[in-house]
């Protein structure tokens, strides 16, 4: 089982920066893929980035990439995403996901989820 838990959102302006967090519970962290999705108000889910168990492999959606870098510290349990260059299209809650295994973009193949936080970039 693993908790996970996000942290980081808020609200900001375009072109603002913010870094969301999410520490998980347990001692198996490093043996999970993890993921950020977000979902805007009135949409589908949508697959963010995702990081392998060892950092060592990445994935982005387009919309992201060049503005977004996702990264991992299995010492301290916890993912990272760092967000630049903030957009309005951006705004929507942040979720980040866990699953055994190799990244995957598609929502219904991880296991736990966190609870969301918010993020809001304004005009």
């Amino acid at each position: 089982q693993v908790q996970l838990v996000e942290s980081g959102g808020g609200l900001v302006q375009a072109g603002d920066s913010l870094r969301l967090s999410c520490a998980a519970s347990g001692r198996t962290f490093s043996t999970y893929a993890m993921s950020w999705f977000r979902q805007a108000p009135g949409k589908e889910s949508e697959f963010v980035a995702g990081i392998s168990r060892s950092g060592g492999n990445t994935d982005y959606t387009d919309s992201v990439k060049g503005r977004f870098t996702i990264a991992r510290d299995n010492a301290k349990n916890t993912v990272y995403l760092h967000m630049n260059s903030l957009k309005p299209e951006d705004t929507a809650v942040y979720y980040c996901a866990a699953r055994r295994g190799i990244i995957m973009i598609v929502r219904g193949s991880y296991d736990y989820w966190g609870q969301g936080t918010q993020v809001t970039v304004s005009s």
